[in-house]
């Protein structure tokens, strides 16, 4: 794990393990995958980003104070109680955010989206017909 990756998420004592947890079902998917880390999060490639993972970097209304923020997009909007937030940042590309507070979270369901995301992500981009 890259040093940016572990300041980022030592910012947040405890938080480190879900993201550990979370990068690697990631890389079991998608041994290709490309992890780059920025300023506030950690986003992962194929041929476009698909996933990212960040700790929480503002206090939000409603949020619990630790957790880890998975975060995708989907050409639609997901409609579910674990979806904390859901914006439509470009017309039919709708940015999920999942809070994450137990490594149990980091489940076969929230995986089934990341996965939608990855194939999302390789369609941008193609002459839709």
């Amino acid at each position: 794990m890259s040093p940016d990756i572990l300041m980022l998420f030592n910012k947040v004592p405890g938080i480190l393990p879900l993201y550990e947890e979370f990068e690697k079902r990631i890389i079991a998917a998608y041994p290709d995958v490309v992890i780059k880390a920025k300023a506030t999060q950690v986003s992962f490639y194929n041929t476009h980003a698909f996933a990212w993972g960040s700790p929480p970097f503002r206090k939000r209304k409603g949020w619990p104070d630790r957790y880890m923020l998975a975060t995708f997009g989907l050409e639609h909007q997901l409609v579910h109680p674990r979806i904390a937030e859901c914006v439509e940042p470009y017309p039919n590309r709708w940015t999920h955010h999942v809070i994450i507070q137990r490594k149990e979270e980091i489940d076969d369901e929230l995986m089934g989206w990341i996965d939608a995301s990855y194939r999302f992500s390789l369609s941008k981009g193609k002459k839709r017909r």
